[in-house]
């Protein structure tokens, strides 16, 4: 944390909330007094320890290494590893490095995906790889890979076993988004378990992190392990619906990009499974890339008063709801409270 963030006066609930801190963006749903200033503590360690993860001596390196970072983002793996451990001993240090460790790793597979994906915007600015080129944004995601690999190592070998097999789930995630179904498979059930590989099971450490170095049981550990994948699923899936939903000003995506790289989302996939008449079309112009402008928006505006948008709804409100099941093992109170509400804010959001 700078100086000049460390000196703004107020509970840390009203800096984190009043600041440029970058977990702002996804506030709406956490709880105020007590609690929230504990959260809001956390997280101000947690940048903290952050940026010093992505410093460097040589100035070329610790810009590009910042370079996210200083773009912002929601810090949702943190704030949810910093939530889970509010059932145990949150003050713990090893509670805020595991933290960074989930954060490290999330930014490190953005700088990988905005090559594959060809991004040249992430979070509002130039992606690293337009900024510079494709292998300056891979070396830097391998960096931070690294930096969260040295923290991970005062955290134990448990905790190295539990990261490398999270990081087998993301890249398998990925090598299997990449290839697509294979024949005879579902490209719904396909699409969903590649979710889970690629965004469930880094949200779903993050929980388990963030309660086991808190001293949370080992029973509730597995249980909020399991809320995290699923939370983490509809999370993504949230963003699959914000893409054809959401508003440019607001999300600061523009609509339909998923739709203009061809990317198959799950509405997308409903419509291409469908046989309704109604929407043929629709199947024919999301069966490719919709580069056309006036397809483009031909196509957003039959997504978005489709069936398949409705269905799609439905498995990210069944996603919250599994994962809201997994709270009956929560003691009652703030912290099961806010997890509840993480639920209907996955649901909700807008950006």
């Amino acid at each position: 944390m700078t100086g000049a963030r460390a000196a703004v006066e107020g509970t840390p609930t009203e800096v984190w909330h009043r600041s440029a801190l970058p977990a702002s963006s996804i506030g709406s749903w956490l709880p105020g007094g007590p609690l929230g200033d504990a959260l809001g503590e956390g997280l101000v360690r947690v940048e903290s320890a952050l940026t010093a993860a992505v410093g460097s001596e040589h100035p070329f390196v610790r810009e590009a290494a910042g370079h996210l970072v200083a773009a912002g983002g929601k810090r949702f793996r943190p704030m949810l590893a910093l939530l889970a451990a509010q059932l145990g001993d949150p003050e713990r240090p090893e509670v805020t490095s595991a933290a960074v460790v989930c954060e490290l790793t999330h930014l490190a597979t953005l700088y990988h995906d905005d090559v594959m994906d060809e991004a040249a915007v992430r979070r509002g600015a130039p992606s690293a790889n337009s900024r510079w080129n494709n292998s300056i944004a891979i070396l830097t995601g391998d960096l931070l890979f690294a930096r969260a690999s040295d923290l991970l190592a005062d955290l134990g070998p448990e905790a190295v076993r539990i990261q490398a097999r999270t990081f087998e789930r993301l890249v398998t995630g990925q090598i299997r988004e990449t290839v697509g179904p294979q024949p005879g498979d579902d490209p719904i059930a396909h699409h969903l378990e590649v979710l889970a590989d690629k965004t469930g099971s880094l949200v779903a450490t993050s929980a388990r992190f963030g309660a086991s170095f808190a001293g949370v049981d080992a029973g509730l550990v597995e249980e909020l392990t399991a809320f995290g994948e699923e939370v983490g699923v509809a999370f993504q899936l949230s963003d699959d619906l914000i893409d054809i939903l959401g508003a440019a000003d607001i999300s600061g995506k523009s609509p339909g990009t998923d739709l203009r790289e061809g990317i198959p989302t799950l509405p997308a996939l409903f419509a291409l499974a469908g046989d309704d008449p109604a929407e043929a079309r629709l199947r024919e112009l999301v069966a490719r890339p919709v580069t056309d402008e006036g397809e483009h928006a031909e196509a957003l505006e039959m997504l978005r008063s489709s069936r398949s948008l409705e269905r799609a709804t439905q498995v990210l409100g069944d996603y919250a709801e599994r994962a809201r099941a997994r709270l009956a093992a929560v003691p009652e109170g703030e912290v099961r409270e806010a997890l509840s509400s993480l639920c209907d804010y996955v649901v909700t959001r807008t950006s």
